[in-house]
């Protein structure tokens, strides 16, 4: 799987970026300074491995939070469909629109996939944690849905 954007790396500036969520309210990363943010990347909403990570992240919402860490998942999903998905999901976190893959490719998260045979350009399952300052503390790319959340939170000490 060839990436067609350039991962981030612990350190590196984390992008900025302003995106609609599922009920068209913008939401900054700006909106977020001073804080741990987990960005996390996920290609469809409803799928299979989607769900399972985004109910994962909603499961450990609370711990993530008392550890003082916020979560925003990303995916190309419109609002209908991230709306429909918080709703059926009880999800308790921002799901935000990237549509044209602008923020996933800034981020390091779009690149060649292949399903059943079939390959495509599009966003890669990653998680990015950007720490008060603005900046990577933690950079993870083509994660495996399963078990994904709970690796995070070892590798953060949550």
């Amino acid at each position: 799987m060839s990436l067609l954007s350039t991962p981030l790396s612990s350190g590196d500036r984390a992008p900025g970026f302003t995106l609609a969520d599922a009920r068209g309210r913008e939401v900054s990363l700006g909106d977020y300074a001073g804080k741990n943010v987990v960005v996390y990347f996920y290609p469809k909403a409803a799928t299979k491995g989607c769900t399972t990570e985004a109910c994962d992240f909603r499961d450990n919402l609370n711990s993530l939070r008392a550890a003082g860490y916020e979560v925003l998942g990303i995916s190309p999903d419109e609002g209908d469909a991230l709306a429909s998905f918080a709703e059926a999901e009880s999800l308790n976190f921002p799901l935000l629109s990237d549509p044209d893959f602008a923020v996933a490719a800034a981020y390091g998260s779009y690149g060649q996939k292949e399903v059943s045979g079939k390959k495509f350009s599009g966003t890669l399952r990653s998680t990015v944690v950007v720490g008060p300052d603005g900046k990577v503390t933690l950079a993870e790319y083509n994660v495996s849905a399963d078990g994904h959340v709970a690796r995070l939170r070892e590798e953060l000490g949550v």
